[in-house]
């Protein structure tokens, strides 16, 4: 499976940002995939999962009622909304094969990462 994350880019506080993540090869019902992202200085977090077959969706709490993770039969999406400066960084889209996990090292495949940065 190959991923391909799109989407970021340069907005002030308080706007919005759509970031994609195209999934080339077959995924189950049984994966997940998630967002993660690094910011400079720091190890990758999670910012929000979902799992493939039931759309389950799970949030950090700094991005809960921000971020919104959705995926369609060959896409993953994560809308965000109300954008702080704090949430610049890499943006990761990942696969994960396993019982769903919230941590990086658990996920089998990755993106390439798309910057957002935030302006204050």
């Amino acid at each position: 499976v190959q991923l391909q994350a799109s989407g970021g880019g340069l907005v002030q506080a308080g706007g919005r940002l759509r970031l994609s993540c195209v999934v080339s090869g077959r995924i189950f019902s049984s994966h997940a995939m998630g967002w993660f992202r690094q910011a400079p200085g720091k190890e990758r977090e999670f910012v929000a999962a979902i799992r493939w077959g039931s759309r389950n969706t799970y949030y950090a709490d700094s991005v809960k009622g921000r971020f919104t993770i959705s995926r369609d039969s060959a896409e993953l999406y994560l809308q965000m909304n109300s954008l702080k400066p704090e949430d610049t960084a890499v943006y990761y889209c990942a696969l994960d094969r396993s019982p769903l996990s919230f941590y990086p090292e658990d996920y089998d495949n990755w993106g390439q990462g798309t910057q957002v940065t935030v302006s204050s």
